[in-house]
């Protein structure tokens, strides 16, 4: 196995990181320092980051979390706030597991959690294009027109929005629904897309995370992937 897969599946880091940390030096292996991105690991190596052993995990975990409003997706918060570290305890879930990606405090829906640091490079990178599929109340009647700009993409004021895929769920004078599935990452990128349109979210929960998708588990709750999800996240390594 090539030493910067080795490092992403140990959770270290996602492979492009763990790039930079072994032509750092801040990776051995059996004692010695090594730089070159092409080197490989076999079988009874010890590998070293920052002076500890990392190895992968015997079985990877996959957890499925429905994050509720007002949690925030890290595992600490230096200000106090309830974060999706909280929620795992409050299902007494032992596994060492971390968010893949992120959402915002006052977005809710589906969160994978894992120790696969691989998949989660996957998962995150822009170049794998994963998608994410929103259900978005904003204020407001969404216009024809509108739809129709959002699936050519937007204009952003950091650069245009890739074209999404939209369905409209409903739209009357003061509120309208859609889902709205994208596959980009930008910051808060929903929110912006709809404030271009005059048209301020008011409720934004993610549906699908990649092959994951919320389905019927509750806000706060947590499962472990099934079987199937577990084998279509996997086939995104390999693909």
């Amino acid at each position: 196995m090539r030493l910067q897969r080795y490092l992403a599946a140990s959770g270290v880091a996602s492979r492009r990181r763990s790039e930079e940390l072994i032509a750092a030096g801040l990776v051995r292996v059996n004692g010695s320092v090594v730089r070159e991105l092409g080197s490989s690991v076999a079988d009874g190596d010890v590998v070293e980051f920052s002076g500890r052993i990392v190895a992968p995990a015997l079985e990877l975990s996959y957890l499925v979390m429905n994050k509720p409003l007002g949690v925030v997706t890290t595992m600490r918060d230096p200000e106090g706030r309830r974060t999706v570290a909280d929620v795992l305890r409050g299902h007494a879930v032992q596994q060492r597991v971390v968010p893949v990606g992120r959402l915002d405090y006052d977005t809710a829906g589906v969160l994978l959690l894992t120790d696969d640091g691989e998949l989660a490079h996957v998962l995150t990178h822009p170049r794998f294009g994963v998608e994410k599929t929103y259900r978005v109340n904003v204020r407001g009647r969404l216009l024809p027109e509108q739809v129709a700009l959002l699936q050519r993409g937007v204009k952003l004021d950091d650069g245009a929005a890739a074209p999404a895929q939209l369905r409209v769920i409903a739209t009357r004078r003061d509120l309208s629904t859609v889902d709205v599935t994208i596959h980009e990452g930008r910051n808060r990128q929903v929110r912006r897309m709809f404030e271009e349109l005059d048209r301020p979210v008011i409720g934004l929960t993610r549906l699908r995370f990649g092959p994951i998708s919320l389905g019927e588990l509750a806000p706060g709750e947590v499962r472990a992937a099934t079987a199937r999800e577990t084998a279509a996240l996997r086939a995104l390594v390999d693909r």
